[in-house]
């Protein structure tokens, strides 16, 4: 087991670079299978998830050269193969190869997926999805097998706004027969930078960023060479991180729309900022914050993925403040471990009160999932003493370089295998 220590009360300031988006690239790569040829990924961030991603292609038997940054993904002698619950149990993402392998060859068979056990998060939106292309569904004993004689062209509707529905119908349709029409689909940016890369191969689709999205079924996707946007959760976090111990911390390489919804929210707090075209600089604190609630939703509103690191800025802000969590239902895990370190916050159905400002003060913590390891990170950055975060390794699935990168602008962090 991996353990972070953090040596807290220390101020941070200097320039963070954020890598390419986690939520894409985990898309991304199951897409690169659509192709008869070979894809080049770049900016592709060196997490465990991209890891766990690249061994399932290696089941596949599909070449992956991989480089700083960089995937090439060559499908030329790609089989296809039951993906089994060693493999898929690693991530949630894993389930985009049901898209991608029942687009390409009409069938597709592997294990239900894994990933941060932070609500039930179950895929009948895909299947139901599948099943309107003409796919038949079997589970036998949380083995799913999807398969088709022809997928076909349809209009679906999804009951909720999934990023994962979205994606994997996508990529289920994108060498369908006829048109395929997706109403009420998502609109994060990870599956503008999916759909991109799929026309970029030679798919036709449209709408990808608006709630409908039509895509016209093509035979042949060809080569192509595509770029991971960066990821705004990471920046986010870093943002909300600079409001906490920032003086000045610059975060580089940001498309600031798609963190809108936060900086909004960071300017009712007080927070002093510059906003550039590529950057977010927060450049301090005042020493009184305002309180103020929020409420996730999907994008553009604020993110679930930011909820936990934002509750710990609130913990620092004058008075009462509300985090109502819309997503899902067990996003509160980091909040015991939040209230260890001195937070004074209640639960009530899914309503986080938090009373502030209050002193965090260091002591042993555990990630339960990924962006309640990014919360402990925050917590352990701005308490004093030294805060340990067991179960790190939730922490790596999706923060490249977080020690080397915190190290630079001056914080006291390691991590250590016991």
């Amino acid at each position: 087991m991996k353990i972070i220590e953090i040596e807290g009360g220390r101020q941070l300031s200097g320039t963070i670079r954020i890598s390419g988006a986690k939520n894409a690239t985990v898309a991304l790569i199951p897409a690169a299978i659509l192709t008869d040829e070979e894809a080049t990924i770049c900016n592709v961030p060196e997490i465990t998830d991209t890891d766990a991603l690249c061994d399932i292609l290696k089941i596949l038997n599909v070449k992956v050269n991989r480089s700083t940054e960089s995937l090439v993904i060559n499908t030329k002698d790609m089989k296809n193969v039951s993906i089994e619950e060693e493999y898929s149990k690693k991530l949630r993402a894993s389930y985009y190869f049901m898209g991608a392998l029942l687009g390409k060859y009409k069938k597709v068979e592997m294990y239900f997926p894994g990933g941060c056990s932070i609500g039930a998060r179950p895929i009948d939106l895909h299947l139901k999805g599948f099943e309107a292309l003409g796919a038949t569904i079997t589970n036998e004993k949380n083995k799913y097998i999807v398969e088709a004689k022809e997928l076909k062209g349809a209009n679906i509707y999804l009951d909720f706004a999934s990023v994962g529905a979205t994606i994997n119908i996508m990529l289920a349709a994108v060498r369908a027969k006829g048109k395929t029409i997706i109403d009420n689909a998502a609109k994060e940016p990870e599956i503008v930078n999916v759909a991109t890369f799929l026309n970029n191969m030679g798919a036709k689709i449209q709408g990808a960023g608006t709630s409908t999205i039509k895509i016209e079924g093509v035979d042949h996707l060809h080569k192509c060479f595509h770029e991971v946007i960066p990821d705004r959760i990471e920046a986010g976090t870093y943002i909300i991180i600079g409001a906490l111990c920032g003086n000045p911390l610059k975060i580089d390489n940001v498309i600031p729309e798609h963190v809108d919804a936060l900086i909004s929210k960071l300017e009712e707090l007080g927070i002093n900022m510059e906003v550039g075209l590529d950057y977010v600089t927060v450049l301090n604190s005042p020493e009184k914050l305002k309180a103020t609630n929020i409420k996730t939703a999907v994008f553009p509103g604020f993110a679930t993925d930011l909820q936990q690191p934002f509750t710990v800025l609130l913990t620092q802000a004058e008075g009462r403040s509300k985090v109502t969590e819309t997503i899902f239902e067990n996003r509160f895990m980091h909040i015991p471990y939040l209230k260890a370190l001195g937070a004074d916050i209640t639960i009530k159905n899914q309503t986080a009160t938090i009373d502030g400002p209050t002193k965090l003060k260091g002591t042993e913590v555990v990630a339960t999932d990924l962006r309640a390891g990014a919360a402990m990170v925050a917590a352990g950055l701005k308490a004093e003493g030294t805060t340990t975060i067991t179960n790190a390794e939730h922490i790596l699935r999706g923060y490249e370089q977080i020690i080397e990168k915190l190290t630079a602008v001056g914080a006291k962090i390691r991590i250590k295998e016991i």
